[in-house]
């Protein structure tokens, strides 16, 4: 919707309990009403009816943190047929029941990894400080047989104190990796479920598994949430800044947009400048013109993120 076209602008200010509306006429920037309602179906149902009242020709409602404390809103709303824009943001908010079951398993898989990552590191700080004995038997052990072993130590009196101590630690360090491996599988296992059933071209592509694809899905969600390619690249992260000096004309990669699909487009250039031929082949050519090596992965990411927009755009993911 245009702006020209707007007579209503309802911004809503979000909250875990409650949330604050206000009405303002478009043209004029004019404050014309505001009022609270309460964060759940009655609260969402009385602002509807308050912008019915307020703001009856054509409106749109900025809604901040529509992904979070604002999620039931938007979705009340959007099932409306109402026009819904994140306040902040250079897209309109997600719709669909499996992007959203996308999103929340993303999230809790992101937490298992991170435990397990952060178990790992302790781990084998553990092993380094340990007792002569212990460390010698350990050290050299692949990580499943580690783990295997460590899992399984037992108390025993014959064992120093620090011995106890130690085995103790390793013990539930070892078991805590081990649950948080077998959440992180089963939440991928998942999240592979939904990708196929929305966007299974994803897969296809080289280098993007189910949890990059999840992400990219999660981000574009749905037609019409990202205006164009330019406008994803944007929100990647990945569209080209100015960063001349009085000498040289070059560009930089934005620092800004949604840090998870920036990291999403970053493991797939990764993985193709270890395993796709034709993307060693371009950076080669690209530093033979006498690019920098990270100028070329800029331009590979920023091709990337407008090729991966029109196969999202080409697909017609499922929306329930």
């Amino acid at each position: 919707m245009l702006a020209d076209e707007l007579d209503y602008v309802v911004g809503v200010d979000t909250h875990r309990d409650q949330h604050v509306l206000a009405v303002v006429a478009a043209p004029t920037g004019a404050l014309i009403a505001q009022r609270s309602v309460a964060a759940n179906a009655q609260g969402y149902a009385e602002a509807i009816r308050f912008a019915e009242r307020h703001a009856p020709g054509a409106r749109v409602w900025a809604v901040e943190g529509a992904g979070h404390y604002g999620a039931g809103l938007t979705r009340c709303l959007s099932a409306r047929g109402e026009v819904v824009h994140e306040s902040g943001r250079t897209a309109s908010p997600r719709s669909g029941q499996r992007q959203e079951a996308l999103r929340v398993l993303l999230l809790t898989r992101r937490s298992a990894v991170d435990v397990r990552r952060v178990a790992l590191v302790q781990l084998r700080s553990v092993i380094v400080t340990a007792p002569d004995d212990l460390r010698d038997e350990l050290r050299r052990l692949p990580l499943g047989e580690l783990l295997r072993r460590c899992s399984r130590f037992r108390r025993s009196s014959s064992r120093t104190p620090d011995q106890l101590a130690t085995i103790l630690a390793l013990r539930s360090l070892a078991q805590r990796i081990q649950t948080a491996t077998h959440e992180a599988d089963v939440l991928e296992r998942e999240i592979l479920a939904h990708v196929r059933a929305l966007a299974p071209d994803l897969l296809a592509e080289p280098g993007i598994g189910p949890i990059v694809a999840a992400q990219l899905i999660v981000t574009w969600s749905h037609h019409g949430r990202v205006s164009s390619e330019a406008a994803f690249a944007r929100l990647a992260g990945v569209a080209p800044l100015p960063a001349s000096s009085g000498l040289t004309t070059r560009h930089r990669l934005s620092r800004g947009g949604d840090r998870q699909l920036n990291r999403a487009l970053h493991t797939v250039i990764l993985h193709r400048r270890q395993h796709d031929q034709a993307t060693k082949d371009y950076i080669a050519r690209r530093v033979a013109e006498g690019k920098t090596t990270r100028d070329a992965v800029r331009l590979l990411k920023r091709y990337l993120a407008r090729h991966l927009y029109r196969v999202m755009q080409n697909t017609t993911p499922l929306t329930t």
